[in-house]
């Protein structure tokens, strides 16, 4: 009478050997999801950024409160009129436009829809947009709180592009163009042009506060304080994100999936 077949036992541990089972190479764990963009993150990014919004608060305070704050800071929008040539007025004029709020949507809407698309997905490409907008979004907020005047075009002697109003602080075209060079400069990290990108990041922010002095639609401390108040939204956004993160790769990507069809019942 034939007994079972032996079981080939590992002499050396002592174990059952099991074989392998093979595994299509493009087999994928459902159970598994791409892991989440994760954005640079301060240690203690809360309190900095709890910090950077105090100071950018105490700015507008002293602005608004200090006699003749104002005053003194409308000299140097005077000294710019005064030394206005084509050329520079030329790209002081284009940046006004390319970072204004209409451009910037489309601007910002036509990089999230090629990252989607080509360089990372949508998780990446929602990010991305959330924190190029929220330059905007943090420069709205203080504005409403301290609703500084713009400088009196009738005090400059070139005024380019006249702009009255309770809107003058922080810029929102500067505090645009800082989150999006930390925008651009997240998607660059680890990559050789990540130190190329942050260097060109900075430039631009740079050259957009002087076109927004030259023009003359803004005060020395908006400026300065756009890169506090973009700083800050950027800092508590990252922060915020990378709790979150996690649930959104969970769900967005399955969006997008094509779920295979249900077996039929016999």
């Amino acid at each position: 009478m034939t007994g079972p077949a032996p079981v080939e036992r590992d002499t050396a541990l002592n174990r059952t050997a099991v074989r392998p089972t093979a595994v299509p190479p493009d087999a994928v764990s459902p159970a598994v999801a791409p892991p989440p963009w994760v954005l640079p993150q301060v240690r203690h990014w809360m309190p900095l950024g709890v910090l950077l919004s105090v100071a950018v608060l105490a700015l507008g305070l002293a602005a608004q409160l200090v006699p003749g704050f104002s005053a003194a800071e409308l000299g140097v929008d005077q000294d710019l009129s005064q030394h206005h040539a084509a050329a520079l007025t030329a790209v002081a004029m284009l940046l006004n436009v390319v970072f204004g709020p209409v451009a910037g949507v489309g601007l910002i809407g036509a990089a999230a829809l090629y990252i989607w698309l080509f360089r990372g997905g949508l998780v990446k490409a929602v990010a991305f947009g959330v924190v190029a907008s929220s330059g905007w979004v943090a420069s709205e907020f203080f504005k409403l709180i301290v609703a500084r005047q713009r400088p009196n075009p009738a005090m400059l002697f070139d005024p380019l592009s006249p702009e009255t109003g309770s809107n003058s602080f922080p810029s929102g075209h500067v505090s645009f163009a800082v989150a999006l060079g930390f925008a651009l400069y997240f998607l660059a990290r680890g990559t050789r042009l990540a130190r190329v990108t942050a260097v060109g990041a900075a430039a631009m922010a740079l050259v957009v506060a002087w076109s927004r002095l030259y023009i003359g639609v803004h005060y020395p401390t908006d400026v300065v304080a756009s890169f506090l108040a973009a700083s800050a939204a950027v800092v508590l956004l990252a922060g915020l994100w990378n709790l979150a993160a996690p649930r959104l790769a969970h769900r967005l990507p399955a969006l997008a999936v094509t779920r295979p069809p249900a077996p039929e019942r016999k």
